[in-house]
């Protein structure tokens, strides 16, 4: 019996025909990626200053580090070119800036370096007044009874009375030649200031003599306290700088435990601040002529009795 043949079937596999593919075209999109980055690379480039590109440069050398900014001048911002640049990485608006542009501080930070710039001045003012006692022989045998003191209102300058050394003729308005030295001396350096001035007269307790007039320490206050401003513009002060002549009487006593001491017997001169200047500014526009009120530092019930004459001239 003959054998079979074996029958051996190959069946040949078509060539592929790779250009039909589509790996052509990721390599194609992956050049015009970088030719666009490239180009846009070359326009920024192109379009920025020295100072943008240093700036660009050490950002991404050191991207955390200080704040530079760009005026334009040689100088670069981070923060102009990264949303949200500067030391505080998590605020977003910490680093829009624009140039040119000076943004405003807040109102308060205005208000409150104003404040600390006046108050360095009448520091100033303390000093200069000081020195000067010092150094004026006709003035150093008075010092102790000249005393200086910043409070709210500004800067107090007063003028007290000794024992033996009253400022003003007993129960007058009178002044005592040594005190209009001591105004005369002091009114050009309170003078060098634009601050305006509140001239405040005082008493000791004991009742004023019995008159058919009604006379008594308030008027007395007063009219000393209008006094010692006349004789503050005879040594130089502006008229226009002073803004209050009050008589308080013995509604503030100097020595609170001895409301007889000859020592509440005083003038007080206050360089006030331009919030204390304000506030009587503003009060003396609302209040009524017969009722002076408002006065600061001053308790109510005081203010009811106080007078404040309108400063007329002396001849």
């Amino acid at each position: 019996m003959a054998e079979q043949p074996i029958i051996i079937k190959k069946i040949k596999k078509k060539a592929g025909h790779g250009h039909h593919g589509g790996a052509w075209k990721i390599a194609y999109a992956d050049f015009v990626t970088a030719m666009m980055a490239f180009f846009l690379l070359m326009w920024l480039l192109g379009s920025t200053d020295d100072a943008t590109k240093k700036g660009i440069s050490e950002y991404f050398q050191d991207p955390f580090g200080v704040n530079i900014k760009s005026t334009g001048e040689g100088i670069a911002d981070r923060s102009s070119i990264v949303q949200g640049g500067g030391s505080d990485l998590t605020n977003k608006d910490a680093g829009e800036t624009h140039k040119g542009e000076d943004v405003p501080p807040p109102a308060e930070d205005v208000e409150k370096l104003a404040e600390l710039q006046e108050q360095k001045k009448l520091e100033e003012l303390q000093e200069n007044i000081e020195k000067m006692v010092q150094a004026n022989s006709s003035l150093a045998e008075y010092k102790d009874q000249i005393t200086l003191e910043r409070t709210p209102e500004g800067l107090k300058i007063q003028i007290i009375d000794a024992k033996n050394r009253p400022m003003f003729k007993l129960a007058r308005s009178s002044i005592e030649d040594y005190a209009q030295t001591i105004l005369r001396a002091l009114a050009p350096v309170i003078n060098e200031l634009p601050n305006k001035v509140s001239v405040n007269g005082h008493t000791d307790a004991l009742p004023y003599p019995d008159n058919k007039s009604g006379y008594s320490n308030w008027e007395l206050s007063t009219d000393r306290a209008n006094v010692a401003r006349h004789e503050l513009t005879l040594g130089g002060l502006a008229e226009e700088k002073v803004l209050r002549v009050v008589g308080l009487a013995s509604s503030i006593p100097y020595k609170a435990e001895n409301p007889n001491d000859p020592m509440n017997r005083r003038i007080s001169i206050i360089v006030m601040n331009k919030k204390t200047e304000n506030q009587v500014l503003h009060e003396g526009a609302e209040a009524k002529p017969a009722v002076p009120t408002g006065i600061p530092g001053i308790p109510n019930d005081t203010q009811k009795n106080i007078r404040i004459t309108p400063a007329p001239e002396l001849h």
